[in-house]
Parts: C-alpha cells; sequence; structure tokens
C-alpha cells in the first residue's frame, strides 16, 4: 500500500492535492455493444480559478474535440491544502469527483471558494453553448467539492469538505434555477474551513440509479485509525404530492480494507457500484436499498499505482477505466470482480503525470489532465474503446489559456 502509511499519505496529497455524476446508464443484457456506440455531443469540466469557469468543448461524431466557449459560474474557485506539505494542492485541489455535473439539460458546477453553487441551461442546438440559470447558491458548509442532481425529484444535493461539512440539498427548476439549500447533514471530519486533505474529506455525492437515494464515499486517514465510509440518505417525500427532500438521517457503513474511497458510479441494473480507492486501486461494494447499509465485495489492488482516485463506466466494454494522477495509465476493470482486463499507457500523450477526472461516452473514454506546469493549458485525452480494436489514445485535445494546474471535474452531454 504505497510502500507504508506515511509514504501513502504523502503520496495522495501531491497528488490529489487529490463523473462525471452518472445518470442511469443504458439496459446491458441482451445487448450487443454496436447498440450504444453512439457519441457524447459535449464535454465540459471547470476551471476552478478565482473567477471560476466551465470550459465546454464540442465533440465530433469521431469522439474527437474541438473547441467550443468559456463561461463563468459566476464563483469563485479554490484548492485544498496538501496535509503533507501544507501548501496548497497542486494538481487536484478539491479532492473529489463529480465537481461539475450534467442532468438532462442542465449543468451543475460548485464554486469552493465562495460555497456556492451555479447552474447553467445546456442549449441542444449547440450543447457547447450553456447560460447561468439564476445566481449561484449559497451552500450552509464550508468548501463544496461534489454535487449530484435528480431530474426526477428535481433535487440537487452538494458535499462539502471544510470545517462544516457534509451534505445539503435544494429544490432547483430549469428555467429559475437552484432554490434555498437546507440544512447541512454533517460529518465528523475535525476539518478546517479550507480543508487539509486529501484524507479524511468527502470524495463523491451521488443519486442511484432510480434516484431514490443518495450516496456518499468519505475517506478514511489510517494515520489516524479512520475507516473511510459509505453514508446512504434516502429521497422522502412523493414527488407528485410534494417537494421531495434528502432525510435528515443516513446509515454509515464503514467497509473494512478500504483506505480512501474515491470516485465511484453504479454498476447498471444491480445494487453494486465500483469505486476508486487511493490507497490501493478499486473496490466493488453493494447497496442494501432497504436497509440504506453497504457491504465490501471485491477488492482489487493496481500494483503500480500512486493514488487511484476517479472512476467511468463504459457502456460500449461494460467495463470500468479508472485514472491515477502520478501515473500516465488509464486502467481498464472487470465488473463482475474489479479485476485488471488491460492497461493503457499514456506518457506519450500526455505531459503532465496523469489523469485527474474520468468520463465515458459511447465508444470513448475522455480523461482530464491539468496542466503540466504553471501557464500550460489543460489537456483531454480522448481514448478510443471500440470492441474488437486495440485501445488507445486518438487525441490529446489542449484548451490553451482557457484552463490549466486548477483544472477540474469532467462531465459529457448528453
Amino acid at each position: 500500500m504505497l510502500g507504508g502509511i506515511k509514504n501513502m499519505k504523502i503520496a495522495l496529497a501531491l497528488g490529489l492535492g487529490l463523473m462525471k455524476v452518472a445518470e442511469a446508464l443504458p439496459a446491458f443484457p441482451g445487448l450487443s455493444s454496436s447498440d450504444w456506440t453512439s457519441t457524447g455531443r459535449a464535454l465540459y469540466f471547470q476551471t476552478n480559478e478565482d473567477s471560476n469557469a466551465i470550459v465546454s468543448v464540442k465533440i465530433h461524431d469521431n469522439g474527437t474535440l474541438s473547441e467550443g466557449q468559456l463561461t463563468y459560474t459566476n464563483g469563485t474557485g479554490a484548492r485544498e491544502i496538501s496535509a503533507a506539505t501544507n501548501q496548497t494542492a497542486s494538481p487536484d485541489g478539491l479532492s473529489s469527483q463529480g465537481s461539475v455535473t450534467v442532468v438532462g439539460n442542465s449543468l451543475f458546477a460548485i464554486n469552493s471558494g465562495d460555497n456556492t453553487v451555479s447552474m447553467f441551461a445546456i442549449s441542444e442546438d449547440d450543447p457547447t453553448n450553456i447560460t447561468l440559470v439564476g445566481a449561484p447558491a449559497s451552500v450552509p458548509g464550508d468548501f463544496p467539492v461534489t454535487v449530484a442532481a435528480s431530474e426526477l425529484n428535481n433535487l440537487v444535493c452538494v458535499g462539502t469538505s471544510g470545517a462544516r461539512s457534509g451534505v445539503s440539498c435544494a429544490p432547483y427548476a430549469a428555467n429559475v434555477g437552484i432554490g434555498k439549500m437546507d440544512f447541512l447533514r454533517t460529518f465528523d471530519l475535525e476539518q478546517s474551513k479550507t480543508p487539509a486533505g486529501p484524507l479524511d474529506t468527502v470524495s463523491q455525492v451521488l443519486f442511484s440509479a432510480d434516484e431514490s437515494e443518495l450516496i456518499v464515499t468519505v475517506k478514511g486517514d489510517p494515520t489516524s485509525n479512520k475507516t473511510g465510509f459509505v453514508s446512504v440518505f434516502s429521497v422522502t417525500g412523493a414527488w407528485l404530492t410534494e417537494q421531495p427532500r434528502l432525510s435528515a438521517s443516513r446509515i454509515d457503513s464503514k467497509l473494512n480494507g478500504t483506505v480512501a474511497l474515491f470516485g465511484f458510479q453504479q454498476i447498471p441494473h444491480s445494487s453494486k457500484y465500483f469505486s476508486t480507492d487511493a490507497g490501493f486501486g478499486a473496490v466493488i461494494f453493494s447497496v442494501d436499498a432497504a436497509r440504506e447499509t453497504s457491504t465490501l465485495l471485491h477488492k482489487q489492488v493496481i500494483a503500480d499505482q500512486m493514488a487511484t482516485c476517479w472512476a467511468a463506466i463504459s457502456p460500449v466494454t461494460k467495463s470500468a477505466f479508472v485514472s491515477d494522477p502520478l501515473v500516465n495509465h488509464i486502467v481498464e476493470m472487470s465488473l463482475d470482480d474489479a479485476s485488471i482486463i488491460s492497461v493503457v499507457n499514456s506518457t506519450s500523450s500526455n505531459d503532465a503525470s496523469g489523469y485527474i477526472d474520468l468520463a465515458a461516452a459511447g465508444a470513448y473514454v475522455y480523461a482530464l489532465s491539468p496542466g503540466a506546469t504553471e501557464g500550460s493549458g489543460a489537456e483531454v485525452a480522448v481514448l478510443s474503446v471500440s470492441p474488437g480494436k486495440e485501445k488507445s489514445i486518438t487525441q490529446s485535445f489542449n484548451v490553451g489559456s482557457w484552463a490549466g494546474t486548477s483544472a477540474q471535474g469532467l462531465a459529457v452531454f448528453p
């Protein structure tokens, strides 16, 4: 495990600093891979600079990318403190997955520097054209890092990692924006206002495929004998008769054997979730909807990893892909038992040390790489995963001055 707890903590802090949030994926059983090869139309990530902005990139029919637009969130970005160096964390200053989320024709992005969340409307004619809807909503917590939205319930929820850490939610409407955020459902992380990470922070919030529950992964800290856990909140209220709300109570399940649960996605048509763990590789866990408890099912060590953090499930390969900010590779893993299927070495196509988020659409997986040095542009790699062909990076698209070493989050429309 990274050659010992001390080395692990340093590697995590340097690499992490530290989904797209998954909608219900297409049905897998009885369908050939060719049935789901249509590409996305646009890709988004945030600059996470002082004046935070969303970079919108056009996706062509062959999966390649070209410039779109830069749209400001009217919020402020920020980066956590590295617990190992006591300096501002770079790259990956949020230690999370899901800082940008697409649900339906709406895009949500957190603003860590001023504790707000922004909402945008996505144009059907040109999805790189997004419009801010209403004013950014104030979050009653410190340092928001991840956001999830339920189109069924018109509910958006934000996870925060700072001194006031936890989850809070608000209703939203497509033409109005985000309403008033409710109370903070707190986690006892003992963090400062700007958290010292990456350990002991919130990793991701994600609605289940049926949108009846919100799942949250929270990292542990072996140096303080803290085990990471999965929290499950139910959605209450009938959506036809009253505004749905997130339950005030939750069930926390410690998954013994895990170290720093990170980005995760639901395995289609199951109650299982595939999650990375920055301490060793990846796991598969299940959620019992009736009891709202979580159970570790499978654990896989990636031998040459440093901090495996982000995950995306491809409907074409029916497998998961994971990335590491400190190792220039993308690893494909089984949804059955998390075993390793393939490894794509990306050293020749990525000037930075690794990738800090992933998203899958059609026969492609997109990987975000921050700028390698201050002043250099962030890049998005296009990994072709077409059936019957060797998996390879077909493009590494640089956004130039639009975004650099602070770039975060990755989401695809539709």
